[in-house]
């Protein structure tokens, strides 16, 4: 096994002219200051906000491979028209991967980082596609014993996300939520919490499948968006639970806008006046993702007590404070077999990351086909 002194990383560029390049690197690892250590990567998985960076607006369909085995290279073409949005990080060969797990292989002085060496660890900071990181001791989370790579891979970006949800939820005065796509690893992290929590949850998915995933795991309300009385069924759902925040990962079309409409529709069931107005309830739907990249569509048919924004984790945490963001790690880490456990398709190596047919499968986003990168993998 190499001593961690270097290793691979797997880098997407940009060029100016719109040529994508995803690549593999040697790089040297840089040795740990006084409150680092050095993590050996062992698992890291592939999310959504990952093929942002990797590999963003570009069309796979196109892809072509070069180099070799071991150091393969990706190149793919960017339309024209999404250059200007992507200006900050053209020709800059950019590290990609928010999070993973390893084991600590080399440490600093500092009594902190000492007490990490040989413990497995999840991990926060970016360029996790890579066989060894150098990172801060607080952006290590040790696990507990007898807890691999793989189940501690995941254990930031979506056990944060479903918490920050309900505690969004929580601090805004709302009672009850609803949650898009629903059927994902992330979705079925919230449908635990929520049930363990007794909150009511609206769950919105897109197939028959997707349902099926649900009940499986004890969800109370699942509406079907390609069913043709969605609607009706929406805000049925709404009456019973009184959800009036939604967490939206497509993004785009006209989810967004049924949501706020079935909402008011849902409160105006049990309005003792009529307002020309509509009612004074607060409706509020928080896009968090970009499944599908159209524009947002509002009808306009749920009164003016409404809000339609973004939301993401980190600068979530950032407004909480350190203090409650560490009682939601916390929380993580004492369920992270049980409520917070994600489950994969298929394990790659940094090489097999970037092979056509793997690319095209992780690439869809689609519920139940979650990849993990192991960059040791032999």
């Amino acid at each position: 096994m190499s001593d961690g002194k270097s290793g691979l990383q797997l880098r997407s560029l940009l060029k100016k002219n719109g040529e994508l390049e995803i690549s593999l690197v040697n790089v040297p690892t840089p040795e740990p200051g006084p409150d680092e250590v050095v993590v050996r990567v062992e698992a890291t998985p592939i999310n959504p906000s990952d093929l942002g960076l990797l590999i963003g607006p570009a069309d796979m369909s196109a892809a072509k491979v070069s180099g070799s085995k071991e150091l393969p290279v990706v190149t793919a073409r960017v339309p024209e028209a999404a250059l200007p949005g992507l200006a900050a990080r053209l020709d800059e060969s950019m590290p990609v991967g928010n999070e993973g797990a390893g084991v600590v292989i080399r440490t600093g002085s500092s009594d902190a980082a000492k007490a990490l060496m040989g413990r497995t660890v999840a991990m926060i900071g970016g360029a996790m596609y890579a066989q060894y990181r150098t990172l801060r001791v607080n952006e290590c989370l040790p696990l507990p014993d007898g807890t691999t790579p793989a189940e501690g891979a995941s254990c930031f970006v979506n056990p944060l996300t479903a918490l920050g949800m309900t505690e969004t939820m929580r601090r805004e005065g709302h009672k009850a939520l609803v949650h898009t796509a629903a059927a994902s690893n992330l979705g079925q992290m919230l449908n635990k919490i929520c049930l363990k929590d007794g909150i009511g949850l609206v769950n919105i998915v897109r197939n028959k499948e997707q349902t099926d995933i649900l009940h499986e795991i004890g969800a109370k309300h699942i509406v079907d968006s390609s069913a043709p009385d969605f609607m009706d069924k929406l805000t049925g759902a709404l009456v019973e639970t009184g959800a009036t925040i939604a967490f939206d990962a497509i993004g785009g079309g006209k989810l967004a806008g049924q949501i706020l409409v079935a909402m008011e529709a849902a409160i105006n069931k049990t309005a003792k006046a009529y307002s020309r107005y509509g009612s004074n309830v607060h409706k509020q739907v928080y896009v968090y993702g970009s499944l599908d990249t159209r524009s947002i569509e509002l009808p306009r048919g749920f009164g003016m007590a409404w809000g339609v924004g973004g939301w993401l984790l980190f600068p979530f945490l950032m407004k909480i404070g350190p203090e409650a963001g560490n009682k939601l790690r916390q929380r993580v880490v004492a369920e992270l077999k049980t409520t917070f456990a994600s489950h994969y398709t298929k394990v790659v190596s940094l090489q097999e990351t970037l092979q056509l047919d793997n690319i095209a499968v992780y690439n869809k986003r689609a519920t139940g086909e979650k990849f993990l990168i192991n960059p040791n993998k032999g």
